[in-house]
């Protein structure tokens, strides 16, 4: 089994549960506010603040909640590299949303503001 394969794996197998808080200690740690992280979340997946309490409560893995997410049309304007690897030449389609999630998340953390983190025009 290739190495990327078994990545797609473990992607899709991690626990939301276990990577929010992680996500929100990142952002606090900048100076930025839950508020800010879970409007992040909402525009890329469609999940509002109860909808995220919901999925983190029922520790669903991150193939689940891309499932259930109704992603932003916008996404693929998240472009870039994250953790050496170009987000918008990843082929696996999990792995891929986990990536844009952690991209605007490091956007977020790095003060980026939010109508560039949300790609709306200026």
């Amino acid at each position: 089994m290739s190495v990327v394969k078994n990545q797609d794996e473990r992607f899709a197998k991690m626990s939301f549960a276990t990577v929010y808080p992680l996500y929100l200690a990142k952002v606090e740690r900048k100076g930025r506010t839950e508020a800010e992280l879970l409007q992040v979340i909402e525009w890329l997946t469609g999940f509002n603040e109860k909808d995220v309490s919901q999925l983190v409560a029922s520790n669903v893995n991150f193939e689940s909640f891309f499932n259930k997410a109704i992603l932003n049309p916008n996404a693929s304007l998240i472009t870039g590299v994250i953790c050496g690897y170009r987000v918008e030449d990843i082929e696996n389609p999990i792995t891929q949303k986990v990536r844009y999630l952690d991209k605007i998340v490091d956007e977020l953390a790095k003060g980026k503001s939010m109508d560039k983190i949300l790609r709306k025009s200026v």
